[in-house]
């Protein structure tokens, strides 16, 4: 890719955070490039379903990697790792055939058979494909990879005989932070026992760090064990097998929540121990679902991904993601209109700002750089009024009023105006219809609307949206409401049944004039 020279220069300075987040990968390599490629990764528990973190992680990782393009031209990729050799702790609720998940408990996840029955080789396998697809549908470029093809595998073994040479000084970061009943047992090796096949959380000694091999009680038998922790025969606690993966795979780059702030702590100096670089990387705020409590997958509060993507294209679901990411946000139904809205605006900006502007607009790193051309006649807040007002979802009929306002378009000829009104329809139906109440208009604001209707009625069918924004203006003034806000919020709560709403001038050259004058006359009457 051909990097303009001015857009390399505004890159280099500019405050975007994934810019920022790019030149730390630059301090980590001030020589140059790493002989390899710089490794970014984002992490996957397939235990459940891939869901809105997953999609964020990924997302906010690869603007990220966008950016340090804009800056060098150093090889990169991504890699999406799923932790499936992890015990199965709970078997998850919903799943089918619970009797026999119960019976593999504390088995890895790899190992645990697929309870649906369409061909995976195991559980995790099934929910690695779901994360794929997951993946694929958005277009993410990504490398796959699970850790029971790199333990089976072999892949991991220098890092884990790294691990065991290291074990006492692993030992000494992690005990600190445990309770003091938990350290009595605490081991950063978890054997998989070659009977029962399960992860065993039991005390390890080292026998010989480089041949791999360890002794540990059975805890069903009570017998002394001697068994190999390379290609298989074990996995490693989550914090030291984090650390261990980063050195592994030779990770530059992996952001996290805030919740595992500790984890980042404990495991970048497990890497340290192994005699590697921890990963650079942030740490991003939660999202909050409207109550401004955190969304937990458990008690599904919140939006999940398919919710928002009902109602609303996924270009507004990353433009959201993309705002300060260091910041508590809600992530609600409410926040979906307004998310739709402002990335309009900002695509409608960035062609004629400056490049420096440029790589500030959200929208350069939600679309990498390629930004689409701004098409959008209409806003969705105005959209939404007009299926209330219209009191249909019926698209071509919405289509008849949208053709009023913008003669050109056509679902041909912006498809992505006719996916917006199907969401406008849905989230009208779902979250806007059972809310509207107009009330009756007080004697001042009836004389306003009789004026307002009256001149209305003298101008012409087309007349432009402006023409009819500054009317309205006008009728406010020479009624003498105490501020033009009043006069437009008792439009709003009158015609529409709203505390707050769109441009009335837009509104109406949308809706139509006859038909605003109709409506006018119902609040009338």
């Amino acid at each position: 890719m051909s990097i303009p020279q001015e857009l390399r220069d505004a890159a280099f300075v500019s405050k975007a955070w994934p810019y920022e987040e790019a030149r730390k990968l630059l301090k980590r390599y001030p020589d140059g490039p790493p002989a390899g490629e710089i490794i970014f990764e984002t992490g996957y528990g397939p235990s459940g379903l891939p869901h809105l973190g997953t999609f964020q992680e990924v997302a906010r990782t690869l603007m990220v990697r966008h950016a340090l393009s804009e800056l060098v031209d150093w090889p990169s990729r991504l890699i999406a790792f799923s932790d499936d050799m992890d015990g199965m702790r709970k078997v998850p609720p919903g799943v089918p055939h619970q009797d026999m998940m119960h019976a593999h408990l504390d088995q890895p996840l790899s190992r645990v058979p697929d309870p649906y029955g369409c061909g995976h080789s195991s559980y995790a396998a099934h929910n690695n494909n779901l994360l794929r697809q997951f993946l694929d549908r958005f277009g993410f470029d990504y490398e796959f990879l699970a850790s029971s093809d790199c333990y089976n595998g072999g892949r991991f073994d220098p890092a884990l005989r790294s691990v065991l040479r290291n074990y006492g000084a692993i030992m000494d970061v992690m005990l600190p932070t445990l309770r003091e009943e938990r350290r009595q047992t605490y081991s950063p090796v978890l054997p998989i026992s070659p009977a029962s096949g399960k992860v065993l959380q039991v005390p390890i000694e080292v026998l010989d760090a480089e041949a791999g091999t360890i002794r540990y009680t059975d805890p069903d038998t009570g017998e002394a064990l001697e068994q190999s922790i390379l290609s298989g025969g074990a996995k490693l606690q989550w914090k030291v097998d984090w650390a261990m993966r980063w050195v592994a795979l030779g990770v530059d780059y992996e952001m996290a929540g805030k919740d595992l702030i500790d984890s980042v702590v404990q495991s970048s100096k497990i890497a340290r121990v192994l005699g590697a670089r921890p990963p650079e990387g942030f740490n991003y705020e939660l999202f909050l679902d409207e109550n401004g409590e955190k969304i937990s997958k458990t008690r599904g509060n919140g939006v999940t991904i398919d919710e928002w993507l009902t109602y609303a294209p996924e270009t507004s679901l990353s433009f959201y993601i993309y705002r300060e990411p260091k910041k508590a946000k809600q992530l609600s139904f409410g926040i979906i209109p307004k998310a739709v809205d402002e990335y309009q605006q900002f695509l409608a900006a960035y062609p004629n700002q400056p490049w420096k502007e440029r790589l500030g607009n959200p929208v350069h790193h939600v679309h990498a750089g390629e930004v689409p051309p701004a098409r959008m006649p209409l806003s969705f807040a105005l959209l939404l009024n007009l299926v209330g007002v219209a009191s249909t979802d019926d698209k071509e009929l919405l289509w008849a009023f949208v053709k009023r306002y913008a003669p050109e378009a056509s679902p041909e000829t912006h498809p992505e105006l006719d996916a917006l009104i199907g969401y406008a329809a849905a989230y009208f139906r779902d979250f806007v219809k059972g809310s509207l109440q107009r009330r009756a208009p007080d004697q001042k604001e009836a004389a306003a609307l009789r004026d307002l209707d009256s001149q209305l009625g003298e101008l012409a069918p087309d007349a432009s949206a402006e023409d009819i924004q500054n009317l309205v203006f006008e009728v406010g003034k020479a009624h003498a409401f105490e501020t033009l806000r009043d006069w437009f919020k008792a439009l709003y709560e009158i015609l529409l049944g709203t505390s707050q709403g769109p441009r009335m001038g837009s509104f109406i050259a949308l809706y139509g004039i006859d038909n605003s004058r109709r409506l006018i006359a119902e609040a009338l009457s």
